[in-house]
C-alpha cells in the first residue's frame, strides 16, 4: 500500500513538472512577438517621407469665370486675365506651385469657405464687412471704382434719376454694397444676379435701369463685347483695392508668399507690363 502511495506521488510530481514546463515554453512564442514591432516600423518611415516634401505643396486658387479684363477665356481657350497673370507671376517669383480652379463668384468664395480652395483671386475688394466675416486679405493689388452702368441713349444721369427704378447687382460684390449704400436715399430698388453677363443683358432688355459693376470691368466689357450700355459721369464710387484673400489662417504662408511676390514684381516692372497689357495704362 506504501508502494502505491509512494508510487502515486511521484507519477503526479511527473505530472506536476511537465505541466510547469508547457508555461515556461509559452514565452517563446511572446519572444517572436517582440520582434514584429522593428519588423513595422520601416513603413512606418516610408509614410512619414512625403512631410518632408512639403515644399512640394499644390495651393489651390479659386477665381471667377467671367470677370473681364481680371479672369476670362480668351479666344484661343486659354484662361488668362490680370488675376491670372499676376498669380502665375507672384508664384514664379516665391516659387511655390498652384492650380486655379475656375469656379464663377459664389463658387469660388464658398470653396474658400469650406477649405476645398486655399484662396481667392477674383477682383475681391478689400471691405471692412468682409474682414468682419473672416476674409484675411493681401495688400492690395489693383485700385478699382464700382460705377453705375445704364442702357445706350438711356435719360439717366444720376442717382435722383433711379427714383421708383430698379437696379441689377452681383451677389456679393462692392457693386452690391455700392447700391444698396445709396437705394433708401435714391428711392430705386435692386435685383441680384450670379454673374456679370447676365446682369448686364437685364439692362439692355429694360427689366432694369442700371447695374452696378467694377469700372475697368465694365469699361473693357462694354468694349470687347460691343454691349449697348453706357457709363455716366459722376456715378461712381470712391476707389477700393483689390486683394487675394485667404479665409483659414492655417493658409497664412501663402498670404505672406503672395505679398512678398507682389512687392516684388512692382518693384521689378512685371505688374505694370500686366496691366498694361490688359487695360493700356
Amino acid at each position: 500500500m506504501k508502494k502505491l502511495l509512494v508510487m502515486s506521488m511521484i507519477a503526479c510530481m511527473a505530472f506536476s513538472v511537465t505541466a510547469c514546463g508547457s508555461k515556461e515554453e509559452a514565452p517563446a512564442p511572446a519572444a517572436e512577438e517582440t520582434e514584429a514591432p522593428a519588423e513595422t516600423e520601416a513603413p512606418a518611415e516610408e509614410e512619414a517621407a512625403p512631410a518632408e516634401a512639403s515644399g512640394d505643396k499644390t495651393w489651390i486658387i479659386a477665381m471667377d469665370t467671367v470677370f473681364r479684363p481680371f479672369e476670362f477665356t480668351d479666344e484661343s481657350g486659354e484662361f488668362v486675365g490680370i488675376d491670372v497673370d499676376v498669380m502665375k507671376a507672384v508664384a514664379e517669383d516665391q516659387g511655390f506651385n498652384y492650380e486655379i480652379q475656375s469656379l464663377g463668384w459664389d463658387a469660388a468664395v464658398a470653396a474658400v469657405q469650406a477649405g476645398q480652395a486655399d484662396g481667392l483671386i477674383a477682383g475681391a475688394s478689400i471691405t471692412d464687412e468682409r474682414k468682419a466675416s473672416g476674409w484675411i486679405f493681401s495688400d492690395g493689388y489693383y485700385n478699382a471704382t464700382q460705377t453705375f452702368v445704364v442702357a445706350e441713349g438711356s435719360e439717366i444721369k444720376s442717382f435722383e434719376d433711379l427714383a421708383g427704378k430698379n437696379v441689377a447687382v452681383k451677389n456679393g460684390t462692392a457693386g452690391a454694397d455700392f447700391a444698396e449704400s445709396l437705394k433708401d436715399e435714391y428711392g430705386f430698388t435692386t435685383t441680384t444676379f450670379e454673374d456679370s453677363p447676365t446682369m448686364y443683358q437685364d439692362v439692355i432688355l429694360g427689366n432694369s435701369a442700371a447695374c452696378v459693376e467694377d469700372t475697368p470691368i465694365m469699361a473693357d466689357s462694354i468694349k470687347v463685347g460691343n454691349l449697348a450700355l453706357q457709363i455716366p459721369e459722376g456715378m461712381e464710387s470712391d476707389g477700393a483695392p483689390y486683394g487675394f484673400a485667404i479665409m483659414n489662417e492655417a493658409n497664412q504662408e501663402l498670404l505672406d508668399m503672395f505679398n512678398a511676390g507682389l512687392a516684388n514684381i512692382r518693384e521689378n516692372g512685371t505688374y505694370d507690363e500686366i496691366i498694361a497689357k490688359y487695360l493700356g495704362e
